[in-house]
């Protein structure tokens, strides 16, 4: 590897714990959806904030090298984004995208 490829993992690395919190939010976000769609009580303020956490997702794991958790995130931001989405598709894709951007180890 390259002193310059070393430095820029070093730092993504060090961005990455700054950011997990926000990851997390934005997860938990996920997942009271989820809920809420399993309950059948998902209603359209909840499923449009998480549509929209989804989104960030989406936009931002790449960058981090999570290329597998922005695919599951937009597939999540499709499935929010129509009227009532599949509940145990949601806690899936959830489930998923979680396994996509664990800790190694």
């Amino acid at each position: 590897m390259t002193d310059a490829k070393d430095k820029t993992e070093l730092l993504l690395a060090a961005l990455w714990v700054k950011v997990r919190p926000l990851v997390e939010e934005r997860l938990t976000t996920l997942d009271q959806a989820a809920a809420a769609a399993s309950a059948g009580t998902l209603g359209d303020d909840l499923r449009k904030e998480a549509a929209g956490s989804a989104h960030k997702l989406a936009g931002s794991l790449g960058m981090y090298g999570y290329d597998e958790g922005t695919r599951i995130a937009r597939e999540l931001e499709v499935l929010l984004g129509g009227a009532a989405p599949d509940a145990a598709l949601l806690n899936g894709l959830i489930a998923e995208l979680r396994g996509a951007i664990a800790p190694a180890g």
